[in-house]
């Protein structure tokens, strides 16, 4: 069974052990790499921090008892918009529904907060990621998303409808 619970700033550790395994596992995923959040970038008022983003919604997916997966939900300058950001499953709970559970979850805080629209950034190799959240219910748009961390073009934007 996928459970889907949110995390406060106390239970940082967790956020923690699942972002580092993200960033291990996907280097090219994500806006960040491994090596920010290592060393002095490894603190624990840090990812205290990360979770106190004001507004956010941050979630954690656990099947079977065990953190498998991670998501957050962060508003953006138009209150009608909310952003998925920090989208991760761990390689052995890929295809058992908690990608799905946790979009499903994010687009679920963000239209009862009033939101009309989730967007994301997804790096345009990553079919995996791509693929879910086309079958989530997202589109493209032609609008040029994040640099990528290589610097070797531009994420791809994608927009949900609520």
């Amino acid at each position: 069974m996928i459970e889907t619970r949110v995390l406060t700033p106390h239970e940082w550790p967790t956020w923690r052990e699942l972002r580092l395994a993200a960033l291990t596992e996907a280097p090219d995923a994500f806006g960040a790499r491994l090596s920010d959040w290592q060393g002095d970038g490894d603190r624990e008022e840090r990812w205290r921090n990360r979770l106190s983003i004001p507004g956010s919604h941050n979630l954690v997916a656990v099947l079977d008892g065990r953190p498998v997966g991670m998501a957050s939900g962060v508003p953006t300058p138009d209150p009608l918009v909310m952003e998925l950001i920090s989208m991760w499953v761990c390689p052995e709970a890929r295809g058992h529904g908690v990608g799905h559970r946790l979009v499903d979850a994010v687009a679920q805080w963000a239209k009862e907060l009033g939101a009309h629209q989730v967007r994301l950034n997804v790096a345009p190799h990553n079919t995996a990621a791509t693929t879910l959240y086309r079958r989530s219910g997202f589109t493209p748009t032609n609008e040029l998303g994040d640099l990528l961390p290589s610097g070797a073009g531009h994420a791809q934007v994608m927009t949900r409808q609520l």
